[in-house]
């Protein structure tokens, strides 16, 4: 099996502005909670409709499912599929690209399960000070 060169950032060497702002874009995309919950239900999930991604995705509103949906579709996370039959058919579903994403932030939830107790330590002991 071969092996992966790690890829190490030189902080010395330029930086295409583009490749920054998308980073930024994106770190503020992801950060978004609805974001991350959409990405994971539609990875879970395969294709869903409207009304299902709103039943699992608990406190979401209409309107804030549909902007970051739009915003998704429009990063080219998501893929918006409209049936042409009445009432409309609305399908969504993640692109690869959509899906290459959600791995890279999956080692956000590894990291999370391997260290839940230390966080949790430092937590009871910065609020135990005082």
């Amino acid at each position: 099996m071969p092996t992966q060169e790690k890829i190490v950032h030189d902080p010395n060497a330029p930086v295409d502005p583009r490749v920054e702002m998308l980073v930024n874009e994106l770190i503020g995309r992801v950060a978004d909670k609805w974001t991350l919950l959409v990405l994971e239900e539609l990875e879970d999930n395969g294709v869903l409709r409207f009304t299902e991604l709103a039943r699992m995705v608990p406190g979401i509103s209409q309107k804030m499912l549909t902007q970051t949906l739009r915003a998704m579709e429009r990063d080219g996370l998501v893929e918006r599929t409209v049936h042409p039959v009445i009432p409309p058919k609305v399908e969504y579903r993640l692109t690869d690209l959509g899906h290459s994403l959600g791995e890279a932030f999956c080692g956000v939830w590894h990291w999370a399960g391997d260290n839940l107790d230390r966080v949790e330590a430092a937590r009871k002991a910065f609020d135990g000070r005082g």
